[in-house]
């Protein structure tokens, strides 16, 4: 780690998490009497290394002024935009006056409730100084279908090589925000940041993960999401 450099975090809660079908924000589901974005918070809040967490935030969002985390010192917010390059874009901006380049940036997911601190740990520790940066990730273990028009199955895609990406993504200030511009720029909708790095050209590190840091995307998710939470507090 660069000395001096420091560790910044955004999460990423504007969406309206269309696919889980539910009159609120996906972000704002409760998931063992708490909203998904009150663990995501917590996850982050109880790494003492992050100097702050800036939260992206719908426009008009008056959720999230009623979690416990929202007073938290650490804690800060701003708008976010219509995809998700547009508000971490925007959480970068809010930190300019502070960050600097060589700076990190860790960024989350709202809706992964199940980040344990090993986990985190790692991937400080594995990216290092990497001079790109990396996320947590795990090998896939499911076969891969491909879809055709008439709803068969058309090809088998080989899983040799191919790695299900997670959150936290972790890279530095300077370099994300060269990244998310291009994006912006060229008008390319990413679904994470390193999909944002890989258009400058630049390869992210892959730092092995837990399977069960679960992104909450369907109902039936937070069922497996509690499984996982109460299981590790019984450890």
């Amino acid at each position: 780690m660069s000395r001096g450099a420091r560790r910044w975090a955004v999460v990423a809660a504007a969406g309206r998490g269309e696919r889980f079908g539910n009159r609120r924000p996906k972000q704002y589901a409760l998931l063992r009497g708490r909203p998904l974005l009150s663990w995501s918070l917590g996850s982050l809040l109880a790494e003492p290394a992050i100097a702050a967490v800036v939260v992206a935030l719908a426009p008009g969002d008056r959720r999230f002024a009623r979690l416990p985390e929202a007073s938290a010192a650490r804690v800060r917010t701003c708008e976010g935009g219509a995809r998700r390059e547009l508000s971490v874009a925007n959480a970068l901006r809010a930190l300019e006056s502070e960050a600097r380049d060589e700076d990190w940036v860790l960024v989350h997911d709202a809706a992964r409730p199940c980040l344990r601190r090993s986990d985190l740990r790692a991937l400080i520790e594995g990216v290092g100084d990497d001079p790109v940066g990396g996320l947590l990730a795990v090998p896939l273990g499911d076969t891969l279908k491909v879809a055709a028009a008439d709803g068969r199955c058309d090809r088998t895609v080989p899983r040799e090589g191919l790695w299900r990406a997670l959150t936290p993504q972790m890279f530095r200030y300077g370099l994300l925000r060269r990244a998310l511009a291009l994006c912006i720029d060229r008008e390319r909708g990413v679904t994470d940041e390193a999909a944002a790095v890989e258009l400058l050209g630049l390869r992210p590190r892959l730092v092995r993960g837990r399977g069960d840091n679960l992104k909450v995307t369907h109902p039936e998710d937070l069922a497996l999401a509690g499984a996982i939470l109460g299981a590790a507090e019984r450890r």
